[in-house]
């Protein structure tokens, strides 16, 4: 991976996490803590759809599978919380 799809990738993760907390209406992470979100969004969100059948390609689908990814983490991170 060379320096520029290093700071895609960085990128795509800011971005999924930013949009998962705000949809799942948390307090923000600041940019480590969305980036982080955003990547381990991404793996869960590749997961699930690859378990759909759902293939999401380019930039958009990439953000898209990480965001939804995100909202995943953060849903079963709050039901831990509550618990």
């Amino acid at each position: 991976m060379d320096v520029t799809g290093l700071l895609i990738f960085l990128a795509i993760g800011a971005v999924a996490g930013w949009l998962g907390s705000t949809i799942m209406k948390g307090g923000g992470f600041g940019l480590i803590g969305n980036i982080v979100v955003g990547i381990v969004g991404a793996v869960i969100g590749g997961f699930v759809f690859n378990l759909m059948g759902i293939t999401a390609g380019g930039l958009i689908g990439s953000i898209i599978t990480a965001t939804v990814g995100a909202i995943i983490l953060l849903f079963i991170v709050g039901l831990i919380k509550k618990a």
